[in-house]
């Protein structure tokens, strides 16, 4: 009888945690991405194979804040990840580096950068709630990078966890790709083991993740058949001669299945679903064992840079015999353990005491220190082969995105692409005197996570804090108190809506002051009309006659103009689209001046706007929002009700549609949320300005009351 006992595994393994700055070679190293829904027990699962394989002497819980991943005050606060760890742990020979992720939609930009770092993933599902949203969302990031990944059902101890159900949607999602490996056993409704599909043979859990064969349960066999026989096929078709075999009867020898099933894997052609629980560490060994046996090393992936001498490619294929060459995927930017880039080798051996070429920012820097990051623990290393990943503390110039080469290699890698940010509300310190202290915090925070953006909106005098969503802004401005102690309030942000006139007029005013000595004097008489260029502020113009005003103070006139265009009188937004033309006035000898005649044009400008019938303008977005066909009706229902215009509907694939609407900007605050309880978190959607145009009048009154309030 087959059994697999822990003790000599766990022993090997805390002798290897030891002799854990060992240097690993691109054959015996897996990079990989841990997705999954928010909440499915991704960061539970990569707990237990910690705790398998000996690095935690006790299993970690994400309710108890003690996990390797969620170190993070805020992740142990909320119970969820909000950050990408690194977690590698040892598995035989072989250093498997997990890039933990959050599974909340408003992170995305930390799953980004993982899978951008990757080389495969392991897609976690949970056997109770079943294919999730982020489920979905975690595969399409896979396709569009093409890497091989495979799912894990979890939360298989639950008396409602159904394997099958799960395997069903997922076949139904993505065809005969889906290929079970395993099929539970259970014993009085408990999960206590599994089917392994491939061998045909049962297994029963002995402790944690150990088993002992066992015979495969009647009742199991119509569906492990099922399983195994669409298994034998897509094995079949891997080649001529297995086609041929297959078709004659013959049995296929197990290493011509793990032969074919390891190249399907890598192709993306079959994605193999195991399964266990990660709460009570069972299934992880089957889990390690597969990631090692059927993803990809480093060495037979591709990665291509430019050399920025030459323009040439180069190709950097994680080949360790090539000069050294990195990117920098993620920035870890905290005030007590400091500042660190993690990276990844693409080609050649990172030193420690290497001296490096940032080729984004053509600087050397020199390296003190190499780190393996075990979540928050420092391994210090002296090493790295290309393919590994790794962190370097204090670069003083290095950012997420730049390569770092030597100088007479400098080859640029391309970026890893995060999601925009379109969720956006005005910010202010709390505190007077913090203005400093806030801007330099967001700075730190914008190191580590690219999708948050500052913008500083002076017309409106405000500053605007950008990122995916409201709980992704609520959990940046936590962050600056915990981390940084600086308070920050949000609000909704004042829309940049803008003022012109409708009809031409003619304005005069005379400027006349007298204070016993030197006097003031400038007269004025200009025609304000609509330029029909809503693009420019104004447009200036003299047409005087006879010399009423003498042409010196003309360029007086218009800095007038100039000025009175920042702020129009209607409801304090800046006047564009405005001609303005000086026809006529008066000089005095002595008094007047530049400042007279400038002061006669302001007051000039207020009083011929009023009289020119102003108007306020909002501005207008176009909208592309994408989600599945059937939200479509209630998407344009939303939209109608936002004061929107749709425009058109394309069909794309997978029964996804994108409706392109025109929407003021005034009625997007806070349309992330919105969407995503419409769409059930699948629905995404991008904008951009597209012009202004005219404000409803019911708008234009409560602008201009709370213009009047605020005065």
């Amino acid at each position: 009888m087959e059994t697999v006992d822990s003790r000599g595994a766990e022993r090997s393994a805390q002798e290897r945690s030891i002799n854990i700055m060992e240097t690993y070679k691109y054959e015996k190293i897996r990079n990989v991405a841990v997705l999954g829904h928010g909440g499915a027990g991704k960061t539970t699962l990569v707990e237990a194979m910690a705790y398998t394989t000996g690095i935690t002497t006790r299993q970690g819980k994400v309710e108890e804040g003690n996990t390797i991943s969620d170190y993070d005050k805020e992740e142990t606060k909320r119970l969820f990840s909000i950050n990408m760890s690194v977690v590698p742990i040892i598995w035989e020979d072989t250093k498997i580096n997990f890039l933990d992720t959050p599974g909340y939609f408003d992170f995305v930009g930390e799953v980004e950068e993982a899978v951008g770092a990757c080389d495969a993933a392991v897609i976690v599902v949970s056997g109770k709630k079943g294919v999730e949203v982020g489920t979905r969302k975690a595969w399409d990031l896979c396709e569009k990078y093409k890497i091989p990944r495979m799912f894990f059902v979890t939360d298989m101890d639950d008396d409602n966890a159904s394997f099958r159900k799960v395997i069903e949607r997922l076949t139904e999602l993505y065809g005969k790709r889906i290929a079970p490996f395993h099929s539970p056993i259970r014993e009085n409704e408990k999960f206590v083991g599994f089917v392994n599909v491939v061998k045909m043979a049962g297994r029963k859990f002995t402790k944690i993740s150990d088993y002992e064969e066992c015979d495969i349960p009647d009742y199991s066999m119509e569906y492990v058949t099922k399983y195994r026989e669409e298994l034998m096929d897509a094995v079949a078709e891997t080649s001529e001669d297995l086609m041929e075999k297959y078709f004659e009867g013959e049995e296929f020898t197990a290493q011509e299945i793990s032969t074919a099933l390891r190249g399907s894997v890598t192709d993306c052609s079959i994605v193999p679903v195991l399964m266990g629980s990660g709460l009570n560490a069972q299934g992880t060994k089957m889990l390690l064992q597969a990631v090692e046996k059927y993803f990809p090393s480093p060495n037979k992936c591709v990665i291509t840079g430019i050399d920025a001498k030459t323009g040439a490619t180069f190709a950097a294929d994680y080949d360790a015999n090539k000069p050294m060459t990195a990117k920098v995927f993620k920035t870890i930017a905290d005030p007590f353990i400091g500042k660190f880039s993690l990276i990844k080798v693409c080609s050649g051996v990172l030193k420690a005491d290497d001296v490096v070429y940032n080729v984004d920012k053509e600087t050397e820097e020199k390296l003190s220190r190499l780190y393996v990051l075990r979540g928050k623990e420092q391994i210090e290393v002296k090493e790295l082969y290309a393919g590994d990943i790794g962190a370097v503390g204090k670069l003083s110039s290095t950012t997420t995105g730049d390569s770092l080469a030597s100088k007479a290699n400098p080859v640029r890698f391309d970026r890893t692409k995060v999601s925009v940010p379109y969720e956006y509300k005005s910010y202010r310190a709390k505190n007077k005197g913090d203005d400093d202290k806030v801007s330099q915090a967001l700075a730190r925070l914008m190191e580590e996570d690219l999708t948050l953006r500052i913008e500083n909106d002076k017309e409106n005098r405000q500053s605007l804090l950008y990122g995916i969503g409201e709980q992704h802004l609520d959990v940046a401005i936590s962050k600056l108190a915990q981390r940084f102690k600086v308070e920050v309030e949000l609000s909704k942000p004042r829309v940049a809506y803008r003022e012109t006139v409708r009809r031409k007029v003619t304005a005069e005013y005379k400027y006349r002051k007298q204070s016993g000595g030197h006097g003031q004097y400038g007269h004025v008489i200009i025609d304000f009309e609509p330029s029909g260029n809503l693009e420019k502020p104004y447009e200036f113009a003299e047409n005087v006659f006879g010399g009423a005003v003498p042409r010196n103070f003309f360029p007086a006139v218009e800095k007038g103009i100039a000025e009175g265009v920042l702020a129009g009188p209607l409801a304090g937004y800046p006047v564009v689209g405005i001609k303005a033309t000086l026809t006529g006035g008066s000089y005095h000898d002595v008094d007047s001046s530049e400042m007279a005649f400038k002061t006669a044009t302001i007051q000039a400008f207020k009083q011929g706007i009023m009289d020119a019938t102003p108007i306020l303008l909002e501005p207008i977005a176009t909208i592309k929002v994408t989600a599945p066909e059937r939200f479509t009706g209630d998407i344009m229902g939303d939209l109608n009700r936002r004061r929107g215009r749709v425009l058109g509907m394309n069909p794309l694939h997978n029964r996804q549609q994108e409706i392109i609407a025109e929407v003021p900007m005034s009625e997007l605050c806070g349309y992330s949320t919105d969407l995503r309880s419409m769409t059930v978190g699948i629905g995404v959607y991008a904008y951009e300005f597209n012009r202004y145009e005219p404000a409803p009048s019911d708008v234009q009154a409560k602008m201009q009351a709370e213009y009047k309030n605020n005065q």
